[in-house]
Formats: structure tokens, C-alpha cells, sequence
């Protein structure tokens, strides 16, 4: 059974969840959000019948804050920690990754995701390509699935992924749209991820933006489509004005048009930009045409 817990990150709800299992060895939480949000999932806990404590095992899909900023805590109380190979480094030792998400964030930085803290590397497990993990009653079977991030992992448990960023953020019933933020979105490798997943066919997917579908096959299918269409809405726009500030405002408006033809409430737009804000896509697909274009 699992059981999503919203974070209400910066008190938007339906924006990021972190999803609880419980086995016959202690409980598994998949992501856990920024710091910031810490105390929303131990009071969650609480109101479950648990303590932070009686987490032992967290599965992050990826290391960018939103998913595992919050994940020295729960190290801090006892719980060990899944990552792909190459985030672990940056688990423990986290300071090229504040530096990076610095750049983006600025003086935001603390206020959106809070203290962020080095893991003891006994702490960290790191997990290859379809590796099963058994903890107790559960096995979680690990898939790397680049694209979003080199270090991306959807976690399998039965015949349900918790697919991180890689199959897209959702929200009620609105459209999927894709996460681009930088530095490492490469639509090639996103999409033979995606197909990995399709090959997985499972009966449905847990997002951390936002919650679970079971439309598998038609939300990969349009997420494909709209991860290109976003792609090349930016190769084509990229030159035609004077600063990446009037790009990402016209690409905005490009977002926000097609999701006001779906007839989204204001509210709902809002919580998809919490979850996924435009100008990180702006952002990483610019630098993703860039690389192609040196190659």
C-alpha cells in the first residue's frame, strides 16, 4: 500500500509528494522533498502513527533538491539512503550542488529548500541498472533513466514506478509537461528512458509532480510529443529576440496559452508552476540546443 504525503512545498499543495511504503522491515519513503518541507513529513508521519525514526530506508530518484534536498535528515536519523553512482558524491558532499543551484536561485536559495548537508557515506547505497533491492517483504528494482538528469533512477516496486522527473509532471487532471531545468537534459537519452519504462508496462506511475495515473500509455505518448514540442518551440525562438529574460517570458506565455486552452483554473496553473517553473525548461533546453550545436 502506498500512501503519497503532499508536501505543500512553500504551502502550495498537489505541487511535490513523497510517497510511504510500509514493509515487514521498517518503512520506505521514495523522495523526500527539500529540507524545507522536513517538518510537514514527520508531522504526516505523526498523524500515521509513526516518527521519522521508523523511516530506515529512502529511495531518491535523482539528487535536485525538490526530490532529496531533504535527505541528510532522515540519514541524520538512522535511515539509509538509495541514489544512482553518480549522485551519491554529491549526497556526500553536497557543495558543487549548492554552488550550481546557487547560480540559478540566488538569495532564494534558503528559503526555498532550506539547510542542505553532507551524508555520511555509510549511509549512501548506490544501486546499478535493474539491481533488486529487498527490504523485507518489498523489492524495489532500480531503472536509470536518463534524460532529465544523467543520475535519474525510477524505482520499480511490483508492477508500480515512482517515476521521479522522468515521465513528467501531472497534476489532477491536467495535461503532462515536462521538467527541463539544467545542466543535463538530453532529449535523446530522455527518450529511450521513457520507452524503458513502456517496456516495464506497469499499471500505473507515481509522480512526484503530482500524485499517480493510470493512463500509462496515453501520458508517456503526449509526454514524448510535448517534450519535443517544447524543444522546438525554443530552437525556433532561441535567436528572434535579445535576451533569455524576453524569451522566457514569451515561452511562459506559450505555456500558459496552451494550458488556458485546456480550460485550467488559475489555481491549477499555479501549482504546475510550482512544481515545474517555465523558466528552468528555458534554461536547460537553451543549453541542451547549445551543446547540439558544437557537436
Amino acid at each position: 500500500m502506498v500512501k503519497i504525503i503532499d508536501i505543500q512545498f512553500l504551502g502550495v499543495k498537489s505541487a511535490i509528494a513523497c510517497f510511504l511504503i510500509k514493509s515487514s522491515k521498517g518503512l520506505i519513503m521514495i523522495e523526500t522533498g527539500p529540507a524545507t518541507s522536513y517538518k510537514i513529513i514527520s508531522q504526516e508521519l505523526n498523524n500515521l502513527g509513526y516518527n521519522i525514526k521508523d523511516v530506515k530506508h529512502v529511495f531518491v530518484t535523482h539528487i535536485h533538491l525538490d526530490h532529496s534536498g531533504g535527505a541528510w535528515k532522515f540519514a541524520k536519523n538512522g535511515a539509509k539512503i538509495y541514489v544512482h553512482p553518480n549522485g551519491a558524491k554529491h549526497l556526500e558532499n553536497p557543495q558543487k550542488l549548492i554552488d550550481s543551484a546557487t547560480k540559478i536561485y540566488g538569495d532564494k536559495m534558503d528559503f526555498l529548500w532550506g539547510k542542505i548537508k553532507k551524508i555520511d557515506k555509510k549511509k549512501i547505497q548506490t544501486v546499478k541498472h535493474k539491481e533488486k533491492t529487498i527490504i523485507g517483504d518489498t523489492i524495489i528494482e532500480s531503472l536509470h533513466t536518463p534524460g532529465h538528469a544523467e543520475h535519474h533512477i525510477a524505482w520499480k516496486i511490483n508492477d508500480e514506478i515512482f517515476a521521479g522527473d522522468v515521465a513528467g509532471a501531472k497534476i489532477f487532471d491536467g495535461p503532462v509537461l515536462p521538467a527541463c531545468p539544467p545542466p543535463e537534459i538530453d532529449l535523446e537519452k530522455w527518450e529511450k528512458s521513457i520507452d524503458i519504462i513502456i517496456k516495464e508496462n506497469p499499471k500505473c506511475l507515481y509522480l512526484t509532480h503530482f500524485g499517480k495515473t493510470k493512463d500509462v500509455h496515453n501520458h508517456l505518448k503526449d509526454l514524448k510529443k510535448i517534450l519535443w514540442d517544447w524543444a522546438n518551440w525554443i530552437k525556433t525562438n532561441k535567436n528572434k529576440f535579445d535576451d533569455v529574460d524576453t524569451l522566457t517570458e514569451e515561452f511562459k506565455n506559450y505555456v500558459n496559452d496552451f494550458l488556458k486552452n485546456l480550460n485550467l483554473s488559475e489555481n491549477l496553473i499555479n501549482q504546475y508552476y510550482a512544481a515545474n517553473p517555465p523558466y528552468m525548461s528555458v534554461s536547460g533546453l537553451l543549453r541542451y540546443w547549445n551543446k547540439k550545436n558544437k557537436h
